[in-house]
């Protein structure tokens, strides 16, 4: 007789409990890698359990504190924690608002690829760093998955900047293990755009009478003439005085302003030398000609 498996061997979902550290606590040297990144140490014991599962690579965790209800995704690291423990970056613990030797639950999960997400810096001073995305990008080798609504921690120049993950596409939770991914950023915290400087009665003046006052020659402002020489009839009712300025050669404009040019007519002074006045000119008081003869 033989016996065939028609169907293939499904992986048994991990799903255990553990107590709960931060990376502090491990024993031996500081391990700075754990805590830049989002991945956890794991016992031995858990590496045969998911190597008995056929877990697919790469494993995937989604850790939950029934507690609170609170809910994020990690990788992991390495198995060499001891048994019953796990130990977690402080960003990661905070988020689940886990405290020393509590208990957590892990569970191994299949994620979707990441192609988008949306982070939020804490803080403005992220503004100061030349290539955000380029840091962002570096920081996020050391992650295998983001959660939507967790608060990242990226370090760089020796500072650590956080981050909230606002949106991630095409689900909640995404792995971004060799993935292509397109990054947006929103306004830090507590950011403010820059106000554009108001000048002083800039809001309660009109823009007409913000213009300087005329002073000396004025378009488009002398009495109007006829081509033949006759007094207009409404002449006297138009007739306004127009003030003249006074220009004296060889002396210069001691009151001139910066911005602003004057253009002076050319007036010809009085040949008498004692007297200075300026003539009133008069229009169409010349000679006439006629380009035809008469005849006689």
């Amino acid at each position: 007789m033989f016996s065939f498996n028609v169907f293939p061997d499904i992986p048994r979902p991990f799903n255990t409990q553990y107590k709960c550290f931060s990376v502090s606590m491990l024993p031996g040297n500081e391990r700075q890698d754990v805590e830049r990144g989002g991945k956890i140490i794991m016992p031995p014991s858990a590496l045969e359990q998911l190597t008995r599962l056929n877990i697919v690579y790469p494993m995937l965790f989604k850790l939950t504190n029934k507690k609170t209800n609170r809910v994020t995704h990690c990788g992991v690291l390495e198995f060499v924690a001891d048994e019953g423990k796990v130990y977690l970056p402080y960003w990661m613990m905070h988020n689940l608002l886990l405290e020393e030797s509590e208990i957590i639950n892990i569970e191994s999960v299949s994620l979707p690829v990441a192609t988008f997400s949306r982070f939020q810096p804490q803080s403005e001073d992220f503004l100061d760093i030349t290539n955000p995305k380029a840091v962002l990008e570096n920081g996020l080798r050391s992650f295998a998955c983001l959660t939507t609504g967790d608060i990242v921690a990226i370090q760089y120049n020796q500072r650590i900047y956080e981050m909230c993950v606002l949106e991630t596409k095409p689900g909640t939770a995404v792995s971004i293990i060799e993935c292509d991914m397109n990054v947006e950023f929103a306004a830090p915290v507590g950011y403010k755009e820059p106000e554009r400087p108001v000048k002083k009665n800039e809001e309660t003046l009109d823009p007409v009478d913000m213009m300087p006052d005329p002073v000396g020659f004025i378009a488009f402002k002398g009495q109007g003439n006829r081509l033949d020489g006759k007094k207009r009839k409404d002449s006297a009712s138009i007739d306004t005085p127009i003030t003249k300025p006074v220009y004296i050669r060889g002396i210069p404009d001691y009151d001139y302003k910066i911005g602003t040019i004057k253009f002076l007519r050319n007036i010809k002074p009085v040949n008498s030398k004692e007297d200075t006045t300026i003539d009133e000119f008069t229009p169409f008081t010349g000679e006439g000609f006629s380009l035809r003869q008469l005849r006689k």
